[in-house]
């Protein structure tokens, strides 16, 4: 597994590293200290970027959009100090699969890290829907959502995975060899299952449920 992490404070990637210690027992950590140095040695073979939204030259969204340019279809995390939820929704919404703040504990970082490499989506606790004072959580395996999506195709529910991963429909259709019009056809029918208007909403939806594609084998 190889992850390369894009910031320029050398004590946060030390302390990184040694927290990533626990992710993978054949873990490569590549570092570099701006989007502007990625080039062939340290995008290959990549399954995960870091990327500190706070950098000295390129940063926050422009940085975001760069990277997710440069490593197309890599998954991006997003790290930041900052925890403002419409920072949080934009990111998103520019392809990151994940906003980690940087004042998570170790055990929150390690678990949003394997959620994503699963296949998953992370989003910190403080921009997803809350219950009412003195209402009960919904167990995502009871929430109809969930049920309905159950019932979708295979590759509905391919489409939609790799559609929260921040992929467009071009690409999805070339990974799952078919037209950029089924691939809309897909969306549509996932999209009116989890009850949303777009890709934005279905990400946070599929983060509230928890949902994770298999690990591939």
């Amino acid at each position: 597994m190889r992850i390369l992490v894009i910031d320029d404070h050398r004590l946060f990637i030390s302390g990184l590293r040694f927290l990533l210690s626990d992710l993978h027992a054949d873990l490569e950590i590549a570092e570099i200290p701006s989007v502007e140095a990625i080039d062939e040695a340290s995008a290959a073979d990549l399954d995960m970027v870091l990327l500190d939204l706070k950098l000295s030259g390129l940063s926050g969204i422009p940085a975001l959009d760069l990277v997710r340019t440069r490593l197309e279809g890599v998954p991006i995390v997003a790290l930041s100090s900052e925890e403002n939820g419409s920072v949080i929704r934009e990111c998103i919404e520019h392809g990151a699969v994940g906003f980690v703040p940087k004042s998570s504990s170790p055990e929150v970082l390690i678990h949003a890290l394997r959620l994503i490499l699963a296949g998953g989506v992370y989003l910190p606790e403080l921009v997803l829907r809350t219950p009412s004072e003195g209402t009960a959580r919904i167990d995502p395996a009871e929430d109809p959502r969930a049920r309905s999506l159950a019932a979708l195709s295979d590759r509905q529910r391919q489409a939609l995975m790799l559609a929260v991963k921040g992929k467009s429909n071009k690409r999805i259709a070339r990974e799952l060899g078919i037209a950029e019009g089924t691939v809309k056809l897909h969306l549509s029918a996932a999209y009116r299952s989890l009850g949303v208007a777009n890709r934005i909403e279905a990400v946070f939806a599929v983060a509230e449920l928890g949902l994770v594609e298999p690990a591939a084998s």
